[in-house]
């Protein structure tokens, strides 16, 4: 048996050793394979490592090897090696700090990938000394062009914190400006780094609380929870108690009587005070904050379905708060570890607001499959649901749970019977009688936990249950479990006048077997012994002087000293104090009744869904729910100045961001930076001049503007193209396509069709312009055509509807809307109204119809779309249509599709389209590359990613017909 023992371990020992050679020689080939001059090995290896790190294995001793790569121009390697330092970085300090220079190199890569992995290296470097390269390294992050990049930064902003607290000034004017980014892929990063370095700055939230609140919806699910979470704190702090009226402020105490009528105090109270109360008015955007949240209970994570229930529980008004049932009942589905967290917190809700989870009742009810974690919980929320209407129900189901094999389970599951009991009177005898025939059981836990139950319920009536406790007398010799025997002697002792036979012999029975009782009994026994001395000392006399002596000298210390405080109570001497004679008292006092309570009562305090909230007590890093303001703070905090900058405007200010950002070049757009760079120098010199020289120089400068304008419709018209001037941009070529809004047989004779008009909304620059056209198809007139109750998705706008007063049969009108689609397909649902009718109609927008097109010359269009690259840039193959052969074609079916504008071009087989969308202005590039035998290759350069995609769908569907 040695020898075949010795030889496992030799064996094992010789496995380990050969695993360990294995091991090094591959780390040695990965070696070679990064120091090669061939990228396709480099690439291996970098894969092969990261696949090592993603399974868990140790490649520190490779960091050498692969932070040389780090200056490598491939773009997929140089990806990798900024995964692999961003998980080493922190442990090999000193190794990252040598290659500090080439990440700082990083932040200026034109691939927004390698321009966030080097951020996110260099916040993961922990040491204080490059604290000051870190700072400038956020500062120009956050003002990437790239939201990726900006995310990263915001990422970066708590690590900074935590490494040095003192940069917290710099950090927050970071965090201002990033919490004033309009990006989506931003919002839950920097939010988080708020919570993280300055909870406290409630102010930099005021001006973004309703951005934040309307790009809600379109945020990463993670980013939800962290928003939700910080606009719940917000709220209570900003709004007032929905379910509290105000006191009128000019509300007085008002006594009747004089103060001569000393003697009718009752009266004065009686009459108290008048007091009048307002009704209550929900501040607008307390309302804004439940609407956006309220379709995020519909969203797959459990997380943001959580943190919505929690935001209604503490901010919405109880007639409102029953929504959230329905989510959380769905989430019950789920996986255990998700139904445990739901379920603590509908425990703590059943509490306070029973009435929304009645109808939800048997979505409770226990599987033998749930652990016994889940069985409890639902236990918990059962009982807290149970009323006079259901209990019949309920306890069905507790009989059921009662002959379960989890012992734990059946444990809960009495003492939730003796809570039923406790809180509903009219079941309190059927639970007691039920719990009585559980005494029978075979069980010693069941009977054990029946007998405390028991001992609780009858300190309520003891005086209509003598027959119970005489039997309880009866199981004292059957009952082994400590507590069970101890609650016992508690109840014959406590009520002892009602069993005055069975008391003394259950002494005595005690007494004989008082030395091998637990402590918990001996203490009992001993109280006993006491009571009964005080009210039947004739037959207990000796009995308890025995009892005594045999505790004087117990190895428990407790014990003996109960005993000796007994002693000099009950039995009085010479020596003992004046205490003796209160003994009746102190032994026989009245004893109030238990209440059984929730363990989840007050827990609400906490804020739920929060780990402080799930253990019960508060843990590292929390923030406490703060509590309502007693007066409403000055609600204009919020109001921003919203300005929507012209066509014109937005064009100059892209030139000369383009033009301070790069060198000039000396291409077609020279002679125009020329130009403009004398019209900014006679502008600085025109505040010496006199004011004639000064309307010379205007007059100049608008000669100049015109000009520009007349050259690029002369470029748009030798192109076969429309180019939109710098004030408005112009219907693209070609018919509208027009869809059907209501087809005359729905809507009973009214025929109503809409187009995309392609121009500006006169009455908001964000919004699409919709041409809606009325046809009376009818024998009577139509009146009051309007517009009602738009059901409109979370951000999104409709401008008033111009109402038609009459329309004749026969005639047609036509009127134009203006719809903020916020920049996304999503429908707009509203009722189409006549005065006799109510129609439901919906408008969907193609993505192309979300853009407007700008002038942009080449060097821009390139400049531009060298910073969008990578998750930016999207590109497909295709193969051209029949009818598709030609530039003209391929430009007019690219336009059809969106509202883009032609860029010049020097090369024949090249066609490039710009435009931006409607409401964020972010830009739209479209380059359309013709190779031989009608092969073609598309282009979408685009901030927003789910725009560029269906783009470029929408672009191949019309290019390959």
């Amino acid at each position: 048996m040695v020898t075949l023992l010795l030889q496992k371990v030799k064996y094992t020992a010789s496995k380990n050793i050969c695993v360990k050679i294995s091991l090094s020689c591959r780390h040695d080939d990965l070696k070679e394979m990064l120091d090669s001059n061939k990228d396709s090995l480099k690439l291996e290896a970098m894969k092969r490592i990261v696949a090592m790190i993603a399974r868990g294995k140790n490649a520190s001793d490779l960091f050498p090897a692969v932070v040389k790569n780090v200056a490598c121009k491939n773009i997929e390697v140089k990806k990798l090696v900024y995964v692999y330092l961003v998980r080493y970085a922190e442990e090999q300090q000193d190794l990252a700090l040598l290659s500090i220079s080439t990440f700082q190199r990083g932040l200026k890569d034109p691939n927004q990938l390698i321009r966030a992995s080097a951020l996110r290296v260099l916040s993961s470097i922990r040491v204080t000394i490059i604290v000051p390269i870190m700072m400038l390294a956020i500062k120009e992050a956050a003002s990437d062009m790239s939201p990726y990049v900006r995310k990263t930064a915001a990422h970066a902003i708590p690590k900074l914190y935590s490494l040095d607290p003192d940069q917290k000034d710099q950090l927050i004017e970071v965090i201002e400006k990033l919490l004033a980014d309009k990006t989506t892929l931003v919002a839950g990063s920097v939010v988080m780094a708020f919570e993280e370095v300055c909870p406290e700055r409630i102010d930099l939230i005021h001006k973004n609380y309703r951005k934040l609140c309307n790009l809600l919806i379109d945020v990463e699910e993670w980013g939800q929870v962290v928003i939700i979470n910080m606009l719940t704190r917000y709220a209570r702090t900003q709004f007032l108690n929905p379910n509290e009226s105000l006191l009128e402020e000019g509300g007085e105490k008002t006594f009747y009587g004089s103060d001569e009528e000393e003697g009718k105090e009752d009266k004065v109270e009686a009459a108290a005070l008048v007091v009048k109360r307002k009704p209550y008015v929900m501040d607008p955007d307390h309302r804004l904050l439940l609407r956006n949240t309220k379709p995020l209970l519909q969203s797959r994570n459990a997380a943001v379905v959580m943190a919505v229930a929690q935001l209604y529980f503490h901010l919405a008004p109880k007639a409102e708060v029953g929504v959230i049932a329905k989510a959380l009942v769905r989430l019950m589905r789920s996986h255990s570890e998700v139904q445990y967290v739901v379920l603590q917190n509908v425990a703590t809700m059943t509490i306070k607001r029973r009435g929304m989870f009645e109808p939800y009742l048997k979505s409770f009810y226990i599987r033998s499959t749930d652990p016994t974690q889940i069985k409890v919980l639902k236990l918990e929320v059962l009982t807290n649901l149970a009323n006079e209407t259901n209990i019949s129900t309920i306890l069905r189901e507790f009989q059921t749970y009662i002959k379960s094999m989890d012992k734990d389970f059946v444990a809960a599951t009495i003492q939730a019977i003796g809570r039923c009991a406790t809180n509903i009177g009219e079941v309190r005898d059927t639970c007691l009688n039920g719990l009585v025939q559980l005494l029978s059981n075979r069980d010693e836990l069941v009977v054990a936990e029946s007998v405390v139950v028991i001992k609780k319920l009858l300190q309520m009536q003891p005086e209509k249950h003598s027959d119970i406790i005489k039997h309880m007398a009866k199981l004292t010799d059957n009952i082994q479990v400590p507590m069970a025997r101890a609650s016992i002697l508690w109840l014959i002792g406590e009520y002892c006048e009602h069993v005055p036979k069975i008391a003394p012999d259950v002494l005595r029975k005690m007494a004989k077997s008082f030395t091998n009782e637990e402590d918990i009994v001996k203490l009992q026994i001993l109280n006993l012994a006491a009571k009964l001395y005080l009210t039947n000392s004739k037959q207990t006399k000796l009995l308890t002087q025995y009892v005594l002596n045999l505790a004087k000298y117990d190895q428990n210390y407790d014990i003996r000293d109960r005993a000796r405080f007994i002693r000099q109570l009950i039995v009085p001497t010479d020596k003992s104090g004046a205490l003796s004679k209160y003994a009746k008292k102190l032994f026989l006092a009245l004893k109030p009744a238990p209440v059984l309570e929730s363990p989840f009562k007050d827990r609400d305090h906490f804020q739920l869904g929060s780990l402080s909230h799930l253990l019960n007590a508060k843990a590292g890093g929390y923030q406490e729910l703060p509590d309502w303001p007693e007066s409403a703070p000055d609600p204009s905090v919020r109001n921003v100045e919203v300005k929507y900058p012209t066509e014109q405007s937005s064009t100059e200010e892209q030139k000369k961001s383009t033009k301070s950002k790069e060198p000039k070049d000396r291409s077609d757009s020279e002679s125009e930076d020329e130009e403009e760079s004398s019209t900014e120098s006679s502008e600085s010199e025109s505040e010496e001049e006199s004011e004639s020289d000064t309307d010379a120089k205007k007059k100049k400068k608008k000669t100049v503007k015109k000009w520009r304008i007349y050259v690029s419709f002369c470029v748009a018209l030798l192109l076969k193209c429309s180019f939109p001037s710098p004030q408005a941009a112009s219907p693209t070529c070609g018919p509208l396509k027009t869809y059907e809004l209501l087809h005359r047989i729905t809507g009973e004779g009214l025929a109503v069709t809409y187009c995309f008009s392609r121009r500006p909304f006169t009455g908001d620059p964000h919004m699409v312009s919709v041409q809606i056209q009325f046809t009376n198809n009818t024998e009577v007139e139509a009146r009051s055509l309007r517009v009602l109750e738009p059901k409109l998705q979370s951000g999104m706008r409709i401008a008033e509807f111009p109402e038609i007063d009459v329309l004749p049969p026969g005639e047609i009108s036509t009127v134009v809307m203006g719809i903020d689609f916020c920049d996304s397909t999503q429908a707009a649902n509203f009722q189409l109204c006549t005065h006799t009718k109510k129609f439901f109609v919906t408008i969907q927008p193609p993505v192309g119809e979300l853009m407007m097109p700008i002038f942009m010359t080449e060097n821009e269009f390139k400049k531009e779309q060298g910073q969008l690259m990578g998750m930016n840039e999207i590109t497909e193959k295709l193969t051209l249509g029949e009818g598709c052969r030609g530039d003209h074609v391929i430009i007019q079916r690219v336009i059809s599709t969106a509202n883009l504008s032609r860029v010049p071009c020097g090369s024949a087989m090249e066609c490039r389209f710009a435009g931006k969308t409607v409401t964020s202005g972010s830009l739209v590039l479209v380059t359309v590359v013709t190779k031989e035998e009608r092969a073609a290759q598309v282009t979408v350069n685009c901030e927003k990613m789910l725009i560029g995609t269906m783009l470029v769908k929408d672009i191949l569907q019309a290019l390959s017909q």
